[in-house]
């Protein structure tokens, strides 16, 4: 494995670092750093921030944006932005539909579609799961059958993040019930305008409103919204999952937390004693930036190979990735709620809504619980963590 870095990409590295921290909005990177959650405006500045600079799509065919960057330099970028606290740009447009339509779609729909993408003139969100069909995701129900010039949708989606917000969403649907789950599957978008869709708020452990139950019933959606081939959806999604993973171990967004909770622990005090000084503390901190350092280390050889030509080809050591980087954004959470103590209890919902009553607290404690129970969700999304265990057991131990 060679990580030494070239004179070149370590100018790249300085380049993203200067943008990232001096150039982007200062108020959304300081909101995004106190834990709170940004509003659908926050969002689409930040995107169209990045897309004017054209920093929004840089994977993406250059044809449509991209900027045809070396393994190295997309590795500076995602993690620069991590630890300068920056938005990244809506995965569900820029990580998922859009490679998607890019690869796949028809050249009226990356006409149409790919640069209202890329700078968020259209919000896409995700219709993947349903009940009973999380990570058994080829058991999905939603039917869409053929009626003239469009398809008829029916059926249910649940866990669909920001479909609040969204203007369409990507699905996947059953077009073939009579052949083998994978096979019978299609890949639509379907305009959240369309009469019979309806958008039910599921209120999470946190207290927030991030995810949805999204129905269809007797929905129509033109045949030219169907992306590829009838019926080869589930090849299209194996391929957008191989993207959703890409950077999912977030190394620069722990690097910044643990930063954060040093900075915390060194103002907290436990009687005399600052947090920081607790050799309880210390030994749990200490062996998350152990655990981290070997992550950073696992990411970079993957980086490296890539490097050496084995890029796009599937990497199990991304299931690694995965797993670790998951548990280590959990385990920081926990960390910051040792900081605060018995100021993460109070629910003060207000702190994200603009409340003029002064917090129970230090600020920074308010989110401090509502982050804990929200980022238990992150060793599920994105291929469970079960799973990704499955995948090493096979790829990389051979049982």
């Amino acid at each position: 494995m060679d990580l030494a870095f070239t004179k070149e990409e370590i100018a790249f590295r300085d380049e993203m670092r200067h943008f990232f921290r001096n150039e982007f909005p200062e108020a959304i990177r300081r909101k995004a750093s106190e834990g709170r959650h940004l509003s659908r405006d926050e969002m689409v500045v930040s995107q169209r921030f990045l897309n004017a600079r054209g920093l929004a799509v840089p994977h993406w065919p250059k044809a449509w944006g991209g900027r045809d960057w070396s393994p190295i330099q997309t590795y500076f970028y995602q993690d620069e932005m991590q630890q300068a606290n920056v938005p990244p740009p809506l995965p569900f447009n820029v990580s998922m539909v859009g490679p998607v339509i890019a690869t796949f779609g028809n050249e009226r729909q990356k006409h149409e579609f790919l640069p209202k993408i890329a700078n968020i003139d259209i919000w896409f969100c995700q219709g993947f799961s349903e009940p009973g069909s999380g990570s058994d995701l080829a058991s999905l129900r939603t039917s869409a059958k053929r009626d003239g010039d469009h398809y008829v949708v029916n059926g249910q989606k649940t866990w669909t993040t920001l479909a609040q917000y969204a203007d369409w969403i990507f699905c996947l649907v059953r077009t073939d019930p009579s052949a083998k789950p994978q096979e019978g599957i299609s890949f639509l978008l379907i305009d959240m305008r369309s009469p019979g869709i309806t958008v039910r708020p599921i209120q999470t452990i946190d207290g927030g409103h991030e995810v949805n139950e999204v129905f269809f019933d007797d929905v129509k959606v033109p045949l030219e919204n169907l992306v590829g081939e009838e019926n080869k959806g589930w090849d299209y999604a194996k391929f957008l999952l191989g993207n959703e993973r890409t950077g999912i171990a977030r190394v620069g967004t722990s690097k910044e937390r643990i930063r954060r909770i040093k900075e915390l622990a060194a103002l907290e005090r436990v009687g005399e004693q600052r947090v920081i000084d607790n050799p309880r503390f210390r030994e749990k901190l200490a062996a998350v930036e152990v655990e981290l350092k070997a992550l950073e280390l696992t990411q970079l050889r993957v980086v490296a190979n890539e490097r050496r030509g084995a890029r796009g080809k599937p990497d199990p050591a991304s299931s690694i990735l995965k797993i670790k980087g998951s548990e280590i954004q959990q385990a920081t959470t926990e960390l910051l709620m040792d900081v605060v103590g018995p100021y993460a209890m109070p629910y003060q919902p207000q702190f994200e809504e603009g409340w003029n009553e002064p917090p129970i607290g230090p600020d920074y404690a308010a989110p401090a619980a509502p982050t804990y129970f929200n980022w238990r969700k992150i060793s599920i999304y994105g291929g469970s963590n079960e799973i990704q265990r499955n995948i090493i057991a096979k790829a990389i131990l051979g049982l």
